[in-house]
């Protein structure tokens, strides 16, 4: 009998289909890497910008800041550092203090100024009673506030003056030192803590 032959039957083809290349693919790949690469550059300007905006914010502030409270003012100047068995008031500690004093005279003096030239460059008439009667009132406020700024002036001149005849630090009342952090808080302060605080609870007995 004739032995059937075994045949080999030959692997199939899959039917998945390889993907070619073509100029086109690898064109629209390299044009998603590149906005891929330009996504977070774009994040991080716009993250400037925010920052920018911020910082502008920050600085209006500032502007409008009423500079005749000192604790407005102070945050431009660092905290002085006493060492240990430091004299009081030496020249450190005058030399600190007369900066102090003679910036805030200075900004004072700045915001006169600008008063000054917003009241000369604003007196346009206006015809609408309503607007002038307002304008009005801005500028009688901004004339209060510059007479308060001025009897401040006038404080630290005074304040200026005890330095140079080293009275400055000491309370006028009881004499002992009134303190570098208070100082610091107040530059134009005369008196000690204890006896501001009897002071006041005078003039509240006094004048209710």
């Amino acid at each position: 009998m004739a032995t059937a032959k075994k045949t080999k039957s030959k692997p199939k083809a899959s039917s998945k289909k390889v993907p070619v290349k073509t100029k086109s693919s690898n064109k629209v790949t390299k044009a998603v890497k590149k906005t891929a690469r330009k996504a977070p550059a774009k994040k991080a300007a716009a993250k400037k910008s925010s920052t920018k905006k911020v910082v502008k914010k920050t600085a209006s502030k500032k502007s409008n800041l009423d500079i005749s409270d000192f604790s407005n003012f102070s945050s431009t100047f660092k905290p002085y550092k006493s060492k240990k068995n430091e004299k009081y008031m030496n020249t450190n500690q005058k030399k600190h203090f007369e900066n102090i004093l003679q910036a805030w005279k200075d900004a004072l003096h700045e915001e006169q100024e600008k008063t000054e030239n917003l009241i000369q460059n604003d007196q346009g008439n206006f015809p609408d009673s309503v607007d002038r009667a307002s304008k009005e009132e801005e500028f009688m406020l901004e004339l209060r506030k510059r007479d308060r700024e001025r009897k401040l002036i006038s404080k630290i001149d005074q304040s200026m003056k005890d330095l140079s005849d080293n009275f400055y630090g000491f309370c006028e009342t009881c004499g002992i030192e009134i303190g570098i952090k208070r100082l610091e808080a107040r530059p134009t302060a005369t008196q000690c803590i204890d006896c501001k605080t009897i002071e006041e609870i005078k003039e509240k007995q006094q004048y209710g």
